[in-house]
C-alpha cells in the first residue's frame, strides 16, 4: 500500500457515539441505566452543560446525554424532534476531514473550541443533524503519541 493512502487511512474518522439532548438528567439515567447502560465518563462543558457518557457492557457503544441549562448557548425550548443532538467521531487530525468536507458543499464548522487539550468541531449533514469530530490539539497529540481520542473511552474497572 502506498504512504499516503496508508497515512490516509490512519486519519479515517471512527463513530464512536451518538448524543441526544435530554431535559432531566437524573430521569434520563435512570431510564438508560435500567436498559443496562453504565455510565463510564461525565463532564462539564464550558458553556454550563453537562454530559454523561453511557456504555453497553455487551456491544461497547457509547451514548452521550447532553443536558443544556437556559443559561447555555445550546439550550433551546423542547421541540419534538430536536432530541438527537450530534454524532459523534474522533479522528486524529480535523483539518484534513473539514477540506474533504469543503468539497461537496460544506462551509465552515457550525462550532470549533477547545477543552483542555481537545479540539471539539462541529459542522451540519444536508439534514441539519450535528457531526461532531473530536481531535487532540497540538499539544494533546505531543502528550497522547498521536494516539486518537477515541482512547479516552475506557472501560470502568465494573466493566472489566
Amino acid at each position: 500500500m502506498l504512504k499516503r493512502e496508508t497515512e490516509r487511512r490512519a486519519n479515517e474518522p471512527y463513530f464512536i457515539y451518538a448524543g441526544i439532548r435530554v431535559r432531566q438528567l437524573r430521569r434520563s439515567l435512570r431510564f438508560y441505566r435500567a436498559l443496562g447502560l453504565r455510565t463510564v465518563h461525565r463532564g462539564r462543558m464550558h458553556h454550563k452543560g453537562v454530559y454523561v457518557w453511557l456504555r453497553d457492557p455487551r456491544t461497547k457503544y457509547i451514548l452521550e446525554l447532553n443536558y443544556y441549562p437556559p443559561s447555555s448557548q445550546f439550550h433551546e425550548p423542547y421541540a419534538r424532534g430536536s432530541e438527537l443532538d450530534h454524532l459523534g467521531f474522533t479522528v486524529r487530525d480535523v483539518d484534513p476531514i473539514l477540506a474533504r468536507l469543503r468539497k461537496i458543499g460544506v462551509r465552515r464548522p457550525v462550532a470549533d473550541f477547545r477543552e483542555g487539550n481537545v479540539r471539539l468541531t462541529f459542522v451540519k449533514d444536508p439534514d441539519g443533524i450535528w457531526v461532531e469530530f473530536l481531535s487532540w490539539t497540538e499539544r494533546g497529540r505531543k502528550l497522547r503519541k498521536g494516539a486518537p481520542v477515541i482512547n479516552w473511552i475506557r472501560p470502568t474497572a465494573a466493566e472489566k
